[in-house]
């Protein structure tokens, strides 16, 4: 059996596609706490770390054979605004996966960001560390859908491999699942939709959105998500953010998505623990990695191997 460790590991969809595709992720890491402590109550049999990974001594990680990584992707997402001071620390997190690639030389590392990611400009320069490394790179952008989970998540993965030339592999294209599959229309506490208060604007996309695709949909309530309108139930949900934005209408009335058909939306597993708290649990939501489209490519690696 492969095992793995995990940096950044958030909640835990890259260990739990790991551990799909199985691998055993013998240890994990996160600088926030709370991540660690919802990490470590899906993966109990995995050893944590809860600090800054930018300061971290990677010797007291253990041998592995696979290096999972998610970096901060909020310097780097088109969602972040305005750039800020902050946003320069937090893109300087991806060379942590250099150090410890230098301290451990695992055969495989995969990292994984939003698109805009190559767009860094010290991506080229994060690219060369690895190549000095004696890795060959193969970024590859993929959609979550496609891995079959009900959302469209493009995300980029960067497959480092310790040989001649980038790997070349077969990804399956899993049948699409819509949204529906998730969200039940009988539950939730649902609200009138010209309820006093509600932005114009978000009214204004509401009708269209009803024009569009009927009594039921999906709209997002804060900024434009996928679509000024919103879309269909009948297709996978535009990609899940930090915050609870999907709003599920029905006739005149709607609600948000709820954090734990977020899980669902994710493709996390069926019991998977999450925080009671709806914002914390959709941060942690928010910033994963689906596990299934994490299995796809684990799988995909070792049999190119």
């Amino acid at each position: 059996m492969l095992t793995a460790i995990d940096l950044f590991a958030g909640v835990g969809g890259f260990s739990a596609g790991a551990t799909m595709a199985g691998c055993r992720v013998a240890w994990a890491a996160n600088h926030w706490p709370t991540a660690v402590q919802w990490h470590a109550a899906n993966h109990p049999d995995t050893v944590h770390a809860c600090q800054d990974l930018q300061q971290a001594d990677f010797r007291d990680a253990p041998a592995h054979d696979i290096l999972l990584a998610s970096p901060a992707c909020q310097g780097h997402s088109p969602a972040r605004g305005k750039d800020r001071p902050h946003h320069d620390a937090q893109r300087a997190t991806a060379w942590a996966v250099v150090t410890c690639a230098e301290v451990h030389r695992p055969a495989v590392a995969v990292v994984e960001n939003v698109p805009e990611f190559a767009r860094w400009v010290l991506y080229p320069a994060w690219c060369a560390a690895m190549h000095a490394l004696g890795y060959a790179l193969a970024p590859m952008v993929l959609d979550a859908a496609d891995s079959g989970v009900p959302q469209h998540r493009r995300r980029l993965f960067v497959v480092a491999t310790r040989s001649r030339h980038p790997v070349e592999l077969r990804m399956p294209r899993r049948e699409h699942r819509p949204a529906a599959a998730v969200i039940d229309l009988s539950a939730g506490r649902w609200s009138p939709v010209a309820r006093p208060g509600r932005s114009a604007r978000t009214l204004a996309r509401i009708e269209a959105g009803r024009r569009q695709f009927g009594d039921a949909f999906l709209a997002p309530y804060y900024g434009s998500g996928s679509g000024e309108t919103g879309r269909s139930l009948h297709r996978p949900i535009g990609t899940l953010t930090t915050r609870a934005r999907w709003a599920v209408v029905r006739g005149d009335r709607m609600r948000m998505v709820s954090a734990s058909e977020g899980r669902d939306l994710m493709g996390l597993p069926a019991g998977y623990r999450l925080p009671a708290n709806e914002a914390t649990a959709w941060h942690l939501i928010g910033n994963g990695v689906c596990p299934q489209q994490a299995a796809d490519l684990l799988v995909a690696i070792r049999e190119a191997a």
